[in-house]
């Protein structure tokens, strides 16, 4: 029977398939936190079958200490930056991660996040619990409108198409930046417009970021980006957190160069940049953009489906690397 090993609890959807398939041969690390380094090492030595959450650096070190018997990593998460994929396609191990499912949840997410640094509903929030308000007033935490305005869209894959349907219902004219740019007809079916990144920067009230992390992606918003943006602007980050200068986004918030932000998403999880912390013009969640019971549990099951399609001999229906399927030991 294959040893499968899973670095943090998941949700029971997910845990039920694997022990159904495998029984006693699964462990899972009982610690809802980051697994230690030296604990995830010792643990996935002489596994066949890995499930790591997105906070958990499986990187070639891990994919050694595992051995030769490791045939699958499915990451619990759409991204799957925190996975060595060369390394993995080199030994055979196919890597999956679980896409499509929280689409619209995350999406829902960066929307929560841009109506909240809009109108200054956190901020708000605090001067009301301290019991700092006193009566209504006509310049009492004016915010931007985000009707009619509008949405800039960094990264058209699934979530930025949820972001431009949802902004539809609020009369948005949507644009957007990618390095592949949709085909003429499904830009005109969505009602969106395709810009270069300097446009992009120049037009947009609202920017929501929605791209992988690669190299090129890395700080694509710093200094530089957000001298080219509106003051009255709102950047929304539910991807990833190195995507942004966060020192950058600081300063830009606190000099009045942007007027608000969103974050779900840090450089450096879970620190957040004291300067940010700093700034009441920024609404900081803890990355809960998949958060909802459904949308963790299908995740669960979308991953734990992915490993037990590998290690049964079957084809993982969420592969990423599928130049490791030839040489993948089933």
């Amino acid at each position: 029977m294959p040893r499968v090993f899973v670095t943090r609890p998941i949700p029971e959807a997910g845990l039920k398939l694997l022990y159904e398939a495998f029984g006693d041969e699964v462990l899972v690390s009982p610690n809802d936190w980051p697994i230690e380094r030296e604990e995830l090492l010792r643990n996935v030595v002489g596994v066949e079958g890995l499930l790591p959450i997105l906070t958990d650096m499986i990187d070639d070190q891990v994919l050694e200490a595992a051995g030769p018997q490791l045939r699958v990593v499915a990451n619990y998460a759409v991204g799957y930056n925190n996975v060595d994929v060369d390394a993995a396609t080199r030994r055979g191990i196919v890597v999956t991660n679980t896409p499509g499912v929280l689409t619209e949840t995350t999406a829902d997410m960066a929307w929560t996040l841009l109506m909240a640094a809009a109108r200054r509903v956190t901020e708000s929030e605090r001067y009301l619990r301290a019991g700092r308000w006193k009566s209504w007033g006509p310049q009492l935490f004016l915010g931007v409108d985000i009707h009619g305005q509008t949405l800039g869209i960094f990264g058209m894959g699934r979530i930025g198409h949820a972001m431009a349907k949802r902004a539809r219902g609020f009369d948005m004219r949507v644009i957007y930046h990618d390095q592949i740019r949709l085909d003429p007809e499904r830009e005109a079916e969505m009602g969106v417009s395709y810009v270069d990144k300097a446009a992009l920067l120049a037009e947009s009230d609202f920017i929501s970021i929605h791209c992988p992390l690669l190299p090129e992606t890395t700080h694509a918003f710093g200094p530089a980006e957000f001298a080219c943006m509106k003051p009255t602007a709102v950047l929304v980050n539910t991807a990833r957190g190195p995507i942004v200068d966060e020192a950058a986004l600081a300063e830009a918030l606190k000099s009045g160069r942007l007027f608000a932000a969103g974050l779900d998403v840090y450089e450096r999880e879970p620190e957040i940049h004291p300067a940010l912390i700093e700034c009441e013009n920024v609404v900081l969640v803890p990355h809960l953009g998949s958060a909802t019971r459904a949308t963790r549990a299908r995740m669960a099951e979308m991953a734990a489906l992915n490993l037990v399609a590998v290690l049964q001999g079957r084809q993982a229906p969420n592969c990423v690397n599928p130049k490791a399927i030839a040489d993948c030991r089933l």
